[in-house]
C-alpha cells in the first residue's frame, strides 16, 4: 500500500462530533497547525502558513478522543492523509482529512491525566458478551463523510480568509458532546 502517514501537531478548532453508524462510529474535528519561524530581523518569532485539517476517528479512538479532547487542545494526531472531495454551489471542492490512528495532547504544551479502561475479568472459555465495535464499512464511512458534508453545509465558504481564527492561549474549553 502506498498510504501517506503523517503526523501533525496543532489545536482542536472545533469541538469533537460523535457519530455513531449501523456498524461501528465516528468523531470528527477539525485542527490547525501553525508553523512559526524566528524572524531575525524583527528579533521574534511570527506565525508562517496554517494547514487546516479534518480528521476522523473510528471505533474505540473516537470515543476516547470524544471523551478526552475539547476545542482549543493542543493535539498530536498520527494518521492517514487523504483528499476528501465534494461537489457544492461553488464546484468541485476538497479538503485534506487524516484517518487518525493515534491522538493525543501535546505534553510541551500542558500535562494530563491518563484513564485507561477498565476491562472485565473473562473467564477461561466464557464471553464477556461485549460487542466491539467493528472496523467501518464503506455504508458506514459514506455515512460520516455525508454527515460531514451536511455538518460544513458542503462547502467551507469562499474568500481567502481563515475558516478559523484560533489562539489557544485565550480560547474558551467546551466539553465534547458523547
Amino acid at each position: 500500500m502506498n498510504d501517506t502517514e503523517v503526523t501533525v501537531v496543532g489545536n482542536v478548532v472545533d469541538s469533537p462530533r460523535r457519530v455513531r453508524l449501523e456498524n461501528s462510529a465516528v468523531t470528527n474535528f477539525r485542527m490547525a497547525s501553525t508553523a512559526r519561524r524566528y524572524d531575525s530581523g524583527k528579533q521574534e518569532f511570527v506565525d508562517a502558513g496554517t494547514l487546516w485539517v479534518d480528521v476522523e476517528a473510528w471505533g474505540e479512538l473516537g470515543g476516547n478522543v470524544a471523551r478526552s479532547i475539547s476545542k482549543g487542545d493542543p493535539v498530536i494526531v498520527r494518521g492517514t492523509l487523504t483528499t476528501r472531495s465534494w461537489e457544492s454551489e461553488a464546484g468541485r471542492r476538497s479538503a485534506p482529512q487524516i484517518r487518525a490512528t493515534a491522538v493525543g495532547p501535546n505534553l510541551a504544551r500542558g500535562w494530563s491525566d491518563f484513564h485507561r479502561p477498565a476491562r472485565p475479568a473473562q473467564a477461561v472459555g466464557q464471553e464477556t458478551g461485549a460487542v466491539p465495535e467493528s472496523e467501518p464499512t464503506p455504508e458506514d464511512e459514506q455515512s460520516a463523510r455525508a454527515l460531514a458534508d451536511e455538518f460544513t453545509g458542503g462547502d467551507y465558504g469562499s474568500g481567502s480568509g481563515p475558516l478559523y481564527e484560533v489562539d489557544s492561549e485565550d480560547s474558551s474549553l467546551e466539553p465534547a458532546r458523547v
